[in-house]
């Protein structure tokens, strides 16, 4: 078992009442699951996604904490939250990692795996948007 690593696993969901495609806007709630996989007590202390949509525009999301929280997580331990994001297109891409300290005070970043954002009914029919590995 690594002595620094943080597990992320990311669900995301179209919401269709949320979304307005004639206007162009599609909104996206993804839920992110942490876990500390390692062997020392962490605190998540800061967030860093790239989003990108069918067009290739990027937007960067950089801040402490997830949801107003900074997680310490001792080994074994999870932390859920629910966010959002929104884009002027059907279908997208998000990518990201935290940055998190131990307390021994090593610092490491976790990476999350890259998930895609899909709305129901474009491009693929109503299949649940998968978690890309």
């Amino acid at each position: 078992m690594p002595k620094y690593l943080f597990a992320c696993e990311a669900e995301p969901q179209y919401l269709s009442e949320q979304s307005a495609p004639e206007e162009d806007l599609y909104a996206f709630a993804y839920t992110i699951t942490i876990t500390n996989a390692g062997e020392v007590t962490a605190q998540l202390i800061a967030r860093h996604w790239v989003i990108e949509d069918a067009h290739g525009h990027t937007e960067e999301v950089k801040g402490l904490g997830v949801v107003g929280h900074q997680p310490l997580l001792r080994p074994g331990e999870s932390f859920q939250y629910t966010s959002g994001t929104r884009l002027r297109t059907p279908t997208g891409a998000m990518r990201g990692s935290f940055f998190c300290v131990a307390e021994d005070g090593e610092r490491f970043e976790a990476p999350v795996p890259g998930f895609a954002l899909r709305a129901s009914g474009h491009t693929g029919g109503d299949a649940p948007a998968r978690v890309l590995h």
